[in-house]
């Protein structure tokens, strides 16, 4: 294995590793997630409510016992998308790829415990792609528009940043063209900063340092001012048992959430060039707060709780991109896979392979360029 493809696969296993211990606190504060278990969670736990299938009507989905949530699972359609095309994405590709699947394949879904379409377990803000593409005929580069404004177009961004390894710049410009089939205003401004985080994590060497730098000289408005507040906070801390409230403290402001996350306030989610998703931040934060180590910052973010599946699905992309797949504990990976009956090392081998096609097609175009540029520039009829 090179180290593309270490980096590829540690950044989607990782993200789904991540995603599925965050599914067990999802939406639950630290207080509540520490009795329920009886401390801080450190891998593998049971759902939170008994009653999974009864308890919230509106989302009877079996989440703990290692199960991947939809963050994965449009995450690895996603890739389906790359694999198909052979090439770079737009919003386009979301309307006649990625939709396509959401309502026309069935496959395995952990949290319903059975084969089902992709539809049937969305959000409604990931359904909204279904209604105002496949319904609504809506022009794919505007179709975010009128969306809750949430995490929901970030979480699912990490094989942007693969495909574009060591190009953040040009993972951000994809994913913010992908993402306008999906969302607007500061979710869609996370989705980018998020695929060019992994972009950055992917370059030899890279350092959380790095990584945050990358996303404070990419983002703007409230991105930026939420990523800057909450790294800065977590550069005093040492431990997110002890660190975490001061990373809720620092982006609070930025949150239209509020402070109850399963009631929110009713200037939640609506568009603004002030405001910030939380998610993105806090992975950021618990990135610098842990130096970039995979299990604690995976830990951090399932501990945080709120949303804490999309917490620990971009911190867990982002560690897993600078470590590579060792990086992501094996018993953690041999569990997960084995709960949600999926291989999640697969589709980071298939964005490696094509990563490195579309390198290579690159440097093909950037030389043609150049030499048609130094025609176009050579001095008309010869040297005078």
């Amino acid at each position: 294995m090179n180290q593309l493809q270490d980096k590829a696969i540690g950044a989607v296993a990782g993200a789904a590793v991540g995603d599925a211990l965050g599914g067990a606190t999802e939406g639950w504060t630290p207080e509540q997630i520490r009795e329920r278990h009886g401390g801080w969670v450190t891998g593998v736990v049971g759902p939170f409510l008994s009653d999974w299938r009864t308890a919230r009507p509106i989302a009877p989905y079996h989440k703990g016992d290692g199960h991947i949530t939809d963050d994965t699972l449009m995450t690895h359609a996603l890739v389906e998308v790359y694999a198909e095309r052979r090439g770079h994405l737009d919003a386009y590709a979301v309307a006649d790829g990625l939709v396509p699947r959401l309502i026309g394949d069935k496959r395995w879904v952990p949290e319903l415990e059975t084969d089902a379409l992709l539809l049937s377990r969305l959000f409604l803000a990931e359904k909204w792609l279904v209604a105002r593409l496949h319904y609504g005929h809506v022009d794919p580069r505007e179709a975010g528009v009128g969306n809750i404004v949430n995490c929901g177009a970030a979480m699912y961004m990490a094989p942007v940043g693969v495909v574009n390894a060591m190009d953040p710049e040009r993972a951000y410009h994809e994913a913010i063209d992908i993402t306008g089939a999906h969302q607007s205003s500061y979710g869609r401004e996370a989705a980018g900063v998020f695929a060019a985080a992994v972009a950055a994590a992917m370059a030899p060497g890279a350092t959380p340092a790095a990584v945050v730098d990358t996303c404070l000289a990419l983002a703007h408005d409230g991105t930026r001012a939420a990523i800057e507040a909450v790294c800065s906070a977590a550069d005093g801390e040492k431990d997110w048992r002890t660190g975490n409230p001061a990373l809720r403290e620092a982006v609070a402001s930025f949150d239209t959430v509020g402070p109850h996350y399963r009631q929110p306030s009713p200037d939640a989610r609506r568009p603004s060039r002030t405001k910030s998703i939380e998610e993105l931040p806090v992975a950021l934060g618990l990135l610098v707060l842990t130096g970039g180590d995979y299990r604690e910052a995976v830990l951090g973010a399932v501990n945080y709780g709120r949303d804490a599946d999309s917490i620990a699905t971009m911190a867990g992309a982002i560690c897993g991109a600078l470590g590579g797949l060792s990086a992501v504990p094996q018993q953690w990976r041999t569990e997960v896979s084995a709960a949600s009956k999926i291989d999640i090392e697969a589709p980071g081998r298939v964005l490696a392979e094509l990563a490195g096609e579309l390198a290579a097609a690159e440097d093909s175009r950037v030389r043609a360029r150049r030499e048609a540029f130094e025609r176009l520039s050579a001095p008309a009829g010869g040297a005078r």
